[in-house]
Formats: structure tokens, sequence, C-alpha cells
């Protein structure tokens, strides 16, 4: 049976993401199933897909454990405070 694979190019959290250091505006999220993202590259951060872009990140680690994506990534703009 193959595996769900897909190659992202958009950050979207849904609202899932957890803050890991409040000094350095770094996140965490996990997917269900695989997804690659390109490291080191700034993104368009969204909560929704239809949403207006909330920011740009960098992805800077990714692992995939048991059927998911644990992807760490910096905030490093933000177009609003809301």
């Amino acid at each position: 049976m193959a595996t769900p694979l897909s190659m992202e190019w958009i950050l979207i959290t849904n609202g899932k993401e957890q803050r890991l250091n409040n000094e350095d505006n770094l996140f965490e999220i996990v997917f269900e199933g695989y997804r690659i993202f390109p490291l080191n590259e700034k993104l368009e951060v969204k909560r929704t897909l239809k949403s207006e872009q909330l920011g740009a990140g960098i992805i800077e680690e990714l692992t995939f454990k048991n059927y998911f994506t644990y992807c760490k990534y910096r905030l490093v703009s933000l177009h609003s405070v809301n």
C-alpha cells in the first residue's frame, strides 16, 4: 500500500500551531500524513487556505513519525496582530 505524500508551498495552520518559545517566535504544528516543505525558505503562513496571509515563516525542522509530520517553523514576519 502506498503512503500518501504531498509537497506544500504554503503553511496552513488552521489554528493548531503551538508556540514553543515566546522569545524566538518558534512554533510547532502536527499534520496527519506526510508533508514535505522547503527548508530554510520563506513561506506564506495562513490560518486557512482561503484566508489572507497571516505572515511569513521559515521551516526549520521536519520530522516524520507514525503517519504524522511534525513541523517546526519560525515566524519571521507578521502582517497583522489579529
